[in-house]
């Protein structure tokens, strides 16, 4: 009697269409596909990969829209999301990379991908930390902090540090980061909680809810008397307008994202850009691609702070695909506590 070969599903969440505005859950769709084989096209040096762990990231936003010469292609509507993800190697077109191997990088969003081209993904070495942590400390957002913290910013000891969107993925980390370089260090969040996770988790000296402050120039003065020496800029709009009036001289601005613009359709202005001349602050862009080579020294760095907990990480994980549509959507109303992580399998 002929044996009854198994249908293999894929799971995928699907972009309908471009979005204009607020995005929605219904902007995507799940979708499931079958086959009755899964592996990869001959001849191909790419790599058939099972997607564990996907990364929620502001970014993401923009890739929703039809967009020209930004850093990142903007999704494709009728196709799988794609982005941030760890992932085992079921096969390889590669040579550097076999069966088994447990890897990060873009993946898309679905339950088996296949990856055309491979040079850009990171091989996990150390697997004695959580897998997860590839999406956040250990992945992008790290190096993230790291750079724009360390590299751009250049911290001395005694400076004072203003760190907005400070409970996310980056934030939480460069507080850390600030408080390991003897700095003093204030975040901004948006609920109670955050600010208390801020204080009494992650040791931020002082930490406040944007949302209950009327006059943001007067919170700062507040936290900052004597003024800010670095910011780490993940908001954009008002808050930035009111950083620039509390710079100090040869103050220094990382801009890593501007969260509080992604969803208008018109950005807002920003007033207060002299302070940059009458202050002498350099305040500089970055994108995280551009500095991957320092990866192997980051984590050098960062391994061993995780692994005698004197960093702490804090992750907001969702379980199954079909949640990873609210899990991204929850990231713009700040409904995440930590890094957004959907578990898509367990390995």
């Amino acid at each position: 009697m002929e044996q009854q070969q198994e249908v293999i599903t894929n799971k995928k969440v699907i972009l309908k269409d471009y979005v204009v505005g607020f995005p929605k859950e219904s902007d995507m769709i799940l979708k499931t596909s079958e086959t009755m084989t899964l592996k990869l096209p001959a001849g191909s040096n790419g790599l058939l990969v099972k997607n564990l762990y996907l990364s929620c990231d502001p970014y993401m936003r923009s890739r929703m829209t039809k967009t020209e010469g930004s850093y990142v292609e903007s999704f494709t509507p009728g196709s799988p999301l794609t982005g941030y993800g760890v992932a085992k190697v079921l096969e390889s077109g590669h040579a550097n990379f076999k069966k088994g191997d447990l890897i990060w990088g873009f993946t898309g969003w679905e339950e088996y991908s296949i990856i055309n081209a491979p040079e850009g993904l990171f091989k996990i070495e150390h697997t004695d930390v959580p897998l997860s942590y590839y999406t956040g400390i250990l992945g992008m957002p790290g190096m993230t902090a790291y750079v724009g913290f360390y590299e751009i910013c250049t911290p001395k000891k005694g400076e004072y540090v203003f760190v907005s969107a400070a409970s996310g993925a980056v934030g939480q980390l460069v507080g850390q980061f600030a408080k390991l370089s003897g700095c003093y260090v204030v975040g901004s969040a948006g609920t109670k909680e955050k600010v208390d996770l801020l204080k009494n988790k992650f040791g931020f000296d002082e930490a406040f809810n944007y949302k209950e402050e009327q006059d943001l120039d007067a919170a700062l003065k507040r936290y900052f008397p004597e003024g800010i020496d670095i910011y780490f800029e993940n908001v954009g709009g008002r808050m930035l307008d009111a950083v620039l009036l509390n710079m100090r001289l040869d103050g220094r601005i990382s801009v890593c994202g501007m969260i509080s613009q992604y969803n208008l359709e018109q950005s807002e202005g920003v007033r207060n850009l002299f302070t940059l001349v009458t202050k002498r602050v350099t305040m500089k862009g970055f994108i995280v691609f551009d500095h991957y080579h320092k990866y192997p020294k980051y984590l050098e760095m960062i391994i061993p702070l995780i692994k005698n907990g004197t960093i702490n990480y804090i992750e907001d994980i969702v379980e199954g695909l079909e949640n990873a549509p609210a899990a991204l959507i929850g990231l713009y109303s700040g409904k995440n506590v930590g890094k957004q992580v959907v578990v898509v399998a367990h390995e």
